[in-house]
């Protein structure tokens, strides 16, 4: 079992609270109308899938309801660390320190 700290609830609880939500800082575009199709298609479609630390999205729907961001190993599957949306991406070279 997945264990997730919440960063607003400042808990740390079962994936089972938790639903993921995609890939974490995906920069929407500014003004939709003058996106290509190809534009459109890297947007909606494309995401990274890398083998180590990934940037995601996750909610705590079975809590507070709120969105936040999580740093996880996908190769461990290991959670390294969670933040508020809307602050910056954490130093990956800090957190994989950690690992070693």
């Amino acid at each position: 079992m997945l264990l997730i700290h919440c960063p607003h609830c400042d808990e740390t609880l079962p994936e089972a609270e938790f639903t993921y939500a995609g890939q974490a800082h995906v920069i929407r575009p500014g003004n939709p109308s003058d996106q290509t199709d190809e534009q459109w298609e890297e947007f909606l479609f494309l995401r990274a899938n890398p083998k180590g630390p990934h940037y995601e999205r996750w909610r705590h729907f079975h809590g507070c309801g709120r969105f936040f961001n999580a740093v996880r190993d996908t190769v461990t599957d290991r959670f390294l660390t969670t933040y508020r949306a809307g602050a910056p991406r954490p130093d990956l070279s800090s957190l994989t320190e950690r690992l070693k």
